[in-house]
């Protein structure tokens, strides 16, 4: 055993000993308020779905430690037996040492380190999600999602990994900096595509129907500077009863999208609501900071790539037989970077959840007030057994939205 394999091993066991207190903290948070509805809740709560959302939280929490211990130790294996360089090996063996080569052996790879991923999505889908409502999908269309998945990767991923590896050969010194252009470009290009070309593949999107909603929705999106060129609704509900709405694109391609299931469970002015919410992380220009933030992580992401594989002890510590590839960068980048990410996710969720506040703010000054907002989250929050009593280290860890009160409480001293 390599010094950097014993350093890796030693952060996996830090990870899964935090993330496992994290979890521990918060059940038992969560049970010393399971026995009645705290008083908080009472007005819009009733006893059984409260303790169905106790009994939610607790079971996938539960099931939640297991897969994580699952993956440590898959970690820990493909670590200590250097699985990495030899699949690596092995890929390179079938689809050849070219650009494109390589290209197709890091989504082999991808695929392989996936699958034993697939029992826990199946279980979380078809058995939690069952028991308690919330899932509409089949095994059939779990199946072809899957499959849809792997072309999309395919074909949008083989060609930008193939151009990186073009960079990694021919600037040694370099590359990385091509690399992240690249990736950047490529992510802003996404943005005007996804819901254009890869959402319809899973999802059917169409056009708010005509009639009292859509009017007053438009005329709030006018009211609140954010001239939509379409609010489109998406059929969520083919999979899942949970419920969302979101943004995306930018410029003249950006539009919001609305879960029907949202559509069913709130009510107009609920709803208008919601938009003006989400219209104010437009307003106050969360998209940009946050295509920024994310531009941020990417390029130091690249960098230390970058240093890595002008690392010889690198490749020589992780098995791998060849230095100077990005292949064997990138690798271990997607299988073990969340072993330093995960301790700043709490900085990454304060900044969410600040612009949470800011566009809730704007959505009570742009309906008159924040009593229709409170309402909708109250409602959401009760239809997707949302966990209403989080340990706040916990959700400091995980939540990237504030908790249901937090909110409540920041909009009632908007009003005072």
């Amino acid at each position: 055993m390599t010094t950097a394999v014993a350093v890796l091993l030693v952060l996996l066991a830090l990870k899964f000993a935090a993330a496992t207190a994290l979890d521990l903290l918060n059940m038992r948070n969560v049970r010393a308020h399971a026995g009645r509805v705290p008083e908080a809740f009472k007005s819009f709560m009733d006893e059984a779905t409260y303790s169905k959302g106790v009994n939610y939280t607790l079971d996938k929490t539960r099931f939640g430690i297991f897969e994580n211990a699952c993956a440590t130790l898959f970690l820990a294996v493909i670590l200590v037996l250097w699985i990495l360089p030899r699949l690596y090996d092995f890929g390179l063996d079938i689809f050849g040492v070219s650009v494109w080569g390589q290209s197709l052996t890091l989504i082999f790879m991808a695929l392989i380190l996936s699958l034993p991923d697939i029992p826990f999505e199946l279980y979380g889908q078809f058995v939690i999600e069952q028991e308690y409502g919330f899932n509409k999908s089949t095994f059939g269309l779990w199946v072809a999602d899957k499959l849809k998945s792997f072309a999309v990767a395919v074909v949008l991923g083989a060609p930008i990994l193939a151009l990186i590896i073009c960079f990694s050969e021919t600037f040694k010194y370099t590359w990385w900096l091509w690399g992240f252009v690249a990736v950047a470009i490529f992510q802003i290009v996404m943005l005007v595509l996804y819901p254009r070309l890869i959402v319809p593949l899973f999802n059917k999107l169409e056009d708010l129907p005509e009639g009292e909603t859509k009017r007053a929705l438009f005329e709030l999106s006018e009211r609140g500077g954010f001239k939509a060129k379409s609010i489109q609704v998406i059929d969520g509900s083919r999979r899942s009863m949970h419920s969302n709405a979101y943004f995306t694109g930018f410029g003249r391609f950006r539009r919001i999208v609305l879960f029907d299931t949202l559509l069913e469970q709130l009510t107009l002015p609920e709803l208008e609501a919601v938009l003006a919410h989400e219209i104010g992380h437009y307003r106050k220009g969360h998209i940009v900071k946050m295509i920024f933030v994310n531009f941020a992580m990417v390029f130091i992401t690249f960098a230390l790539m970058g240093y890595l594989s002008l690392s010889e002890w690198f490749y020589i510590d992780f098995g791998f037989s060849e230095a100077g590839g990005f292949g064997p960068v990138l690798l271990m980048f997607s299988m073990f970077s969340g072993l330093f990410t995960f301790w700043f996710a709490p900085l990454l969720n304060a900044f969410s959840r600040r612009n949470e506040y800011e566009a809730d703010a704007f959505s009570a000054d742009l309906c008159g007030g924040g009593g229709q907002l409170v309402s909708a989250l109250r409602k959401l929050n009760k239809k997707n057994l949302g966990n209403l009593t989080p340990h706040k280290i916990y959700s400091a860890f995980y939540y990237s939205h504030p908790t249901l009160l937090e909110r409540e409480g920041a909009l009632e001293k908007i009003r005072k």
